[in-house]
């Protein structure tokens, strides 16, 4: 068993390159191989934001504080807050970030296909989250559940043999923006 005590890994700053914003990254855990699974802890300071990315495996996020926003290409934006779970299937594109006047804070958890965790992207700019936020028309898909729940669902399948699969697991929606 390996302890990692809190405060015990250095914080850094999400770099410029990929955020736009006040973003620090604390480091939780990466597990050593066989496994692919890394994860951190991420705050957003008000309307800091991820650039446009896809996970080759996907990613988890579990908002413990604040209010955020969230998309998927071609999707509407989606409002995020503490206890809310969002899964990012894998090469789907989209963004996360806080909102313009609340911090947020998540848990990051994602696996490594080839020893890459993230594919970066251009960045999200302010017009594309304001007019995003305002569309009307096309409602699209969230992935976010109750955070009791998931967490069950995934301590199950993590203790199974490698036959479950995570992607399995059923998700409801939850609110959107409009």
């Amino acid at each position: 068993m390996q302890l990692k005590r809190a405060g015990s890994q250095p914080s850094t700053r999400g770099p410029a390159e990929w955020f736009t914003g006040t973003v620090r990254i604390d480091p939780l855990h990466s597990a050593p191989e066989p496994s692919r699974v890394s994860c951190a802890s991420v705050t957003f300071e008000p309307g800091a934001r991820t650039n446009w990315h896809t996970h080759p495996l996907g990613q988890t996020l579990i908002v413990t504080s604040g209010c955020g926003w969230t998309q998927c290409d071609g999707e509407s934006v989606v409002e995020i807050r503490a206890g809310d779970v969002i899964w990012c299937p894998p090469n789907h594109r989209h963004w996360h970030g806080a909102s313009p006047t609340t911090a947020m804070t998540h848990i990051a958890i994602q696996e490594a296909l080839n020893g890459k965790v993230v594919e970066w992207m251009e960045k999200v700019t302010d017009e594309n989250t304001k007019r995003q936020r305002h569309e009307r028309g096309h409602r699209g898909k969230d992935y976010a559940i109750p955070a009791y729940s998931f967490a069950h669902a995934v301590a199950f399948a993590m203790s199974q043999p490698d036959d479950v699969d995570i992607n399995e697991i059923q998700y409801r929606p939850t609110r959107q923006l409009l």
